[in-house]
């Protein structure tokens, strides 16, 4: 996590917070793996949602058009790095 944080109020059911402490706990995480976990959780949550938008914006697409701008993309990228 990033020294700078920001404190979250959050609230949730008492069987999702008993779940969630038993998994750390098995895990030998400690409390303030918590947050670590809720950070990461909502990345992944967060990166999800945006390839599901995406994907769904290239539908219409044919797969070798699709494929095509995807090569062009690397390609035009390449070079600069």
């Amino acid at each position: 996590m990033a020294d700078d944080t920001t404190r979250w109020t959050v609230s949730v059911s008492r069987d999702t917070d008993i779940s969630l402490r038993s998994f750390l706990a098995r895990r030998g995480m400690k409390k303030g793996d918590l947050s670590k976990f809720i950070e990461d959780a909502v990345r992944w949550r967060v990166l999800d949602q945006t390839l599901t938008e995406v994907r769904g914006a290239f539908t219409d697409l044919p797969p070798d058009e699709l494929q095509a701008m995807i090569d062009d993309a690397v390609a035009a990228i390449r070079p600069a790095r």
